[in-house]
């Protein structure tokens, strides 16, 4: 069997191995978890227990984990070990929605026709689930991609993405020493030809995909009939801030939500509309706090900012903004690389529309700003992208704010509170192009469910 190395993107040094999956394994999974959800089921409260074993065995492996993930993601470590906070409490959430998750009554006897019936509804485990992720949370994506299916019975098959393939088997590893039979879970490491035939092969009754909308979009072309699908791809997560705003308050927020993880986060800002009588403030603070911003290596605890998960995409950043400059941007911070694999924070001034940093995902730790007069200026730039996933604006005026949530295109606008900003109980979703479903552990244990109606007919029933 081919293997491959997992690479730091930091110093691009080996730190594990693994083992390449080929067609003939990819036919195995799909045959086993076919036959296991047919013939065996694993009670709820099993179900349960295995994963309050998993909780138990992870909480001592903190910092093993957050390390690791960091290590193969290159997320600063501090960043890596809320990761994991927030992947136990995803554990937790899905014990949680067992007791919500169920079907509700159907109202009959309204008509002549419904007389002498009951109704109600009842959620069955949708059947094997495909999940293929991304590599920018590698220990919290395999959390919602793996334990919905875990809980609510239904076998999954995990891709991951080959760069991070390694938090995600740490975390399959000890679902199996936590009791769960191993043909429920497998993680399936697949070059991307293999990865397409997975999805679209007629035995997999749900997809979800966490990735580039180029790639996902492409999927959901590809699927069988009849297989579900959730897709999660990324946005430019605009920032309106309104007239008159204090700047002081919100210069972290801005830099949380364009810096974090190198900008590589579906949500991350890379456009801040302010108005015109401000731009000059704002330019300045954001220059200064920028200059601040620790770049270097993940596992030091003074990092802000890790490395790119690849030496290519440094090219790509040198292309776009040479592109946006090129139009008439001005880049007033940054658009250097400060290592083969490291880049530096980045302001840029008046992108041109047709500029690639202005109608393309950056993924990257660019930030452009733009001023405008009116705020319909801004609304309306927002809602020209194909994109729409979450934004926000930072405003003291309720009818601003109102404004914002009522013609803002996006799945989630936020009131005084960055793009970056999630719990993992909330719905998260992207429209337009940026996605298709509903994400969060609740949301996509729904997905993996199906709705059974019955009726019951009976002289017996009175209503």
């Amino acid at each position: 069997m081919a293997k491959t190395k997992v690479i730091s993107p930091f110093n691009l040094e080996g730190i594990g191995e693994i083992e390449l999956n080929d067609e003939s394994d990819l036919e195995s999974y799909l045959s086993e978890s076919t036959q296991c959800f047919k013939k065996e089921s694993i009670p709820l409260h099993r179900r349960i227990e295995i994963l309050q074993n998993l909780l138990n065995r992870l909480k001592p492996l903190k910092n093993e984990i957050a390390l690791l993930a960091s290590k193969e993601g290159g997320k600063p470590l501090k960043d890596s070990l809320v990761e994991f906070d927030r992947g136990l409490n995803g554990i937790q959430l899905a014990i949680e929605s067992c007791q919500t998750l169920g079907g509700e009554e159907i109202s009959m006897g309204l008509n002549a026709s419904s007389a002498g019936r009951r109704a109600f509804t009842i959620r069955k485990a949708i059947g094997p689930v495909a999940s293929i992720s991304a590599f920018n949370h590698p220990f919290n994506l395999a959390i919602h991609q793996i334990i919905p299916a875990v809980i609510t019975g239904c076998p999954v098959l995990f891709k991951p993405d080959l760069r991070t393939p390694l938090s995600g088997q740490k975390l399959i590893n000890e679902l199996y020493e936590s009791g769960l039979p191993e043909v429920w879970c497998r993680q399936i490491n697949l070059e991307n030809n293999l990865a397409e035939k997975l999805a679209q092969d007629s035995r997999i009754h749900y997809l979800n995909f966490i990735g580039s909308a180029r790639v996902g979009w492409k999927l959901r072309s590809l699927i069988a009939p009849g297989t579900r699908l959730t897709l999660e791809h990324g946005g430019v997560a605009p920032i309106i801030i309104d007239k008159d705003y204090d700047l002081r308050t919100i210069i972290p927020e801005v830099l949380k939500a364009a810096f974090y993880h190198a900008g590589q986060v579906c949500v991350s800002t890379q456009k801040v509309f302010v108005h015109r009588s401000q731009l000059e403030e704002l330019i300045n603070q954001l220059s200064q706090s920028m200059s601040q911003l620790k770049v270097g290596d993940p596992e030091k605890e003074e990092t802000d900012i890790g490395p790119m998960i690849a030496p290519k995409e440094l090219d790509r950043m040198d292309d776009w903004i040479a592109e946006a400059v090129d139009k008439g941007a001005k880049l007033l911070v940054g658009g250097q690389r400060l290592s083969e694999t490291c880049y530096s924070p980045s302001l840029i001034l008046n992108v041109s529309p047709s500029s690639r940093l202005a109608t393309e995902e950056v993924f990257g730790p660019v930030l452009s700003i733009y001023s405008y007069e009116q705020v319909e200026e801004a609304v309306n730039e927002i809602n020209r992208l194909p994109f729409s996933f979450q934004s926000s604006i930072f405003t003291d005026s309720l009818n601003s704010a109102w404004n914002a949530i009522e013609k803002i295109q996006a799945g989630t606008v936020l009131v005084n509170d960055h793009t970056a900003f999630r719990v993992d109980w909330m719905p998260f979703a992207g429209k337009k192009r940026s996605g298709l479903g509903t994400g969060g552990i609740k949301y996509t244990m729904k997905d993996m469910t199906e709705e059974k109606l019955l009726i019951f007919k009976s002289p017996e029933i009175r209503l």
